[in-house]
Formats: C-alpha cells, sequence, structure tokens
C-alpha cells in the first residue's frame, strides 16, 4: 500500500502549475495565482478566498515530495469542501534541496504563513484560525510549523516578517517526524536511509557523506525533526498513515512514510498530554475523528481561537 502510495507521490511531483485549470477533480480557479510571497523564484502561492461573514479561516496545503521535488498543483481534491464551508484555501510551492538545503524549504514555507497573515485585511483572512495540511515532506514541514516556536520578529525591517508562523491546527498525511538518520535508523531499520530525502536534506551527497560527516549535520537534523519541538501547549495534530506496520522498513519509500512516524509521534503527545490523533486503518483510530477533513472542519469552524 505505501509502496504504491509512494509511486503515486513520485508520479504527482511532475505535474505542473497548469493543472490547476484542468484537475479532473473539478479544483476551482484561484483568487489569486502565482502570488509571491519571498524573493526566490519558487516563493509563490495560490489563494482561493471564500465567501463568508467577517474574517475567514484559512487552510494552507503544502506539498509533499521529499524536499526534493513537487507542486503547488498537486491539489488533494477537497479545496470546493472547504470553499463551500466558508473556508479559504492557500498552496505554497518553496524551494527545494537541489537548489538550497535545509532550513530553506521550510523557513520557506514559515515566510508564506507571515505573508498570508500581513494580507488578512485585503484577503479577508482570520489570522487567528490558520490550519495547515500537506503529505509527506509537506506533513513534515506542517508539523514543524505547528510545534515549533512562533518565528516573528518584531523588530523586523520587513513586516512580514512580524508576523506570527503559528496555526491552530494540522492534520497531514505519511509525514516524517524526525529524519535524523540516528534516530530513524533504530525506529525503521535501514532502508529509510536509503531515501534520497534524508541526504539531500541538509546537501549532502550522499547517505555516506552524511553519516561521515554527521557532526556537520547533526544541528539540522535535530532542528528540522518535527518530534524534538513537542510541547504540553502546543496546537491539536491528526496524522494519517498506510497500515503496513512492518519493521524493518521493506524499501526506501515504505520507511520514508512508515507509520511508526505517527506511532512515536502519538506516545510522545499523549504523554505531554497534547491533542493528538492517529489514525492507521485497523491499526489506530480516533474517537473523535474519522478523518482529517472532520479534524479541519471543526478545528477551523469550531474552534475559539
Amino acid at each position: 500500500m505505501l509502496r504504491v502510495l509512494f509511486s503515486i507521490m513520485l508520479t504527482c511531483s511532475l505535474v505542473t502549475s497548469t493543472a490547476i485549470a484542468a484537475d479532473k477533480k473539478g479544483a476551482p480557479k484561484p483568487t489569486y495565482a502565482d502570488v509571491s510571497y519571498g524573493p526566490y523564484k519558487m516563493n509563490k502561492l495560490d489563494f482561493w478566498e471564500a465567501k463568508g461573514k467577517g474574517p475567514r479561516p484559512l487552510l494552507v496545503y503544502i506539498h509533499g515530495g521529499g524536499w526534493i521535488g513537487g507542486d503547488k498543483s498537486r491539489l488533494p481534491g477537497k479545496i470546493q469542501t472547504y470553499l463551500d464551508k466558508g473556508i479559504s484555501y492557500a498552496a505554497v510551492n518553496y524551494r527545494l534541496t537541489g537548489e538550497a538545503p535545509l532550513p530553506a524549504p521550510v523557513h520557506d514555507a514559515a515566510r508564506a504563513i507571515q505573508f498570508l497573515r500581513s494580507k488578512a485585511k485585503e484577503w479577508n483572512i482570520n489570522k487567528q484560525k490558520i490550519a495547515l495540511t500537506g503529505g509527506s515532506a509537506g506533513a513534515c514541514t506542517s508539523m514543524w510549523l505547528l510545534l515549533h516556536d512562533d518565528l516573528a520578529d518584531p523588530k523586523a525591517k520587513d513586516p512580514v516578517l512580524r508576523e506570527s508562523t503559528r496555526v491552530i491546527a494540522a492534520a497531514v498525511g505519511g509525514g516524517q517526524t524526525s529524519i535524523d538518520p540516528k534516530v530513524i535508523e533504530p525506529w525503521l531499520g535501514p532502508n529509510v536511509l536509503k531515501h534520497a530525502m534524508i541526504h539531500k536534506a541538509v546537501g549532502g551527497k550522499s547517505m555516506q557523506d552524511v553519516m561521515d560527516n554527521y557532526k556537520k549535520h547533526e544541528a539540522l537534523y535535530k532542528e528540522f525533526s518535527p518530534y524534538n519541538h513537542l510541547t504540553a501547549d502546543d496546537p491539536p495534530l491528526l496524522m494519517t498513515y498506510g497500515n503496513n506496520m512492518k519493521l524493518p522498513s521493506e524499501n526506501a519509500g515504505h520507511g520514508i512514510h512508515h507509520p511508526v512516524y505517527g506511532v512515536k509521534m502519538k506516545e510522545k503527545a499523549d504523554k505531554a498530554g497534547t491533542e493528538c490523533h492517529l489514525l492507521i486503518p485497523g491499526v489506530s483510530k480516533s474517537e473523535q475523528y474519522k478523518n482529517a477533513n472532520e479534524f479541519l472542519l471543526d478545528k477551523l469552524l469550531n474552534n475559539d481561537s
């Protein structure tokens, strides 16, 4: 199941932004397309404005692709569902690790959140009701933003950087809760390290190169592993995974999306007392939510944040 999912994700990563208009799932045309939110070519986002009384909640989609590929046109096909409920939607592109390794992909996404907040009045966004969603590397980025301390700099000359990066919830699929090879190999076995996401994240030429120089990369691996940032005051998280629980992981694709990532995060969240839901078919379920859609609608429409 996970092997098939990984294959689909790689195929989807080649889709260009022209797919938005031709989406067979009927994705509506963005209100604003390819808006620049930062200084780099890949700093572009699409925004769909929902109708409704007062500032609208916002759901932000961060695409997957291992931080190696992918595009904001890889839409999950549920945009209209949120627009119909009065929830605006945004989809974000960011620099990939072939151009700029960490922190670039994740910090770009953080800036996108700040930019969207800076457009709150013009685009009728409720700054207090922003949630995230995404798969694979997009899930990893979403969880990092959810759990990390606010990156806002009140003294920044750039007004965008004065805005908050905090959000009220995230619902993610197949996400890496850690990217630290010395953490995930014991969790999942050696095959996970065969996935290029892990060494390319820090600009390594190969996994062997990275491990030979681990001390050089250790700080980045620790910083950009969402698991390391979870604390008792963090917002709600919902994670979904396929149900191939086999250990060690069967191959790179299985390892990079393994359900154990979610199990480890759920265990830590439960100990900390934070709200965390883990959906693995036949393995783990939530008493409150059947799927990510239910979770996000509840948090964006009923949360008093």
